[in-house]
């Protein structure tokens, strides 16, 4: 699987961004991969943001991110979304999102990650 994250950017505090995630997937369809968010600040380790299960039916997410961000996906579209309302400063990080199969536990596909800044 091949993931291309694409839609990082700069903006002030209180603002909104959707991430997105488009996903190749040669011998298998994405909607068999269940997706994730995670993201990593300047001189901190990467954290876990946000998951989808493969049919959308189960999400979860960091607590601090909770009533701020909403993640979904559209199977037929193969592309995963991470929508991010009332950002702040500290949602600074280079975002990375990450599939795996549904029945294993470790992410193993990863995209490029896209930057996300948030100037107070």
């Amino acid at each position: 699987v091949q993931l291309q994250a694409s839609g990082g950017g700069l903006v002030q505090a209180g603002g909104s961004l959707r991430l997105s995630c488009a996903a190749s997937a040669s011998g298998r369809t994405f909607s068999v991969y269940d997706m994730a968010w995670f993201r990593q600040a300047p001189g901190k380790e990467r954290e876990f943001v946000a998951a989808i299960s493969w049919n959308g039916a189960t999400t979860d997410y960091t607590d601090s991110v909770k009533g701020r961000f909403t993640i979904f996906r559209d199977n037929a579209k193969n592309t995963g979304y991470l929508q991010m309302s009332s950002l702040k400063p500290e949602d600074t990080a280079v975002y990375y999102c990450a599939c795996k199969r549904n029945d294993v536990v470790i992410y193993s596909y990863w995209g490029q990650g896209t930057q996300v800044t948030v100037s107070s």
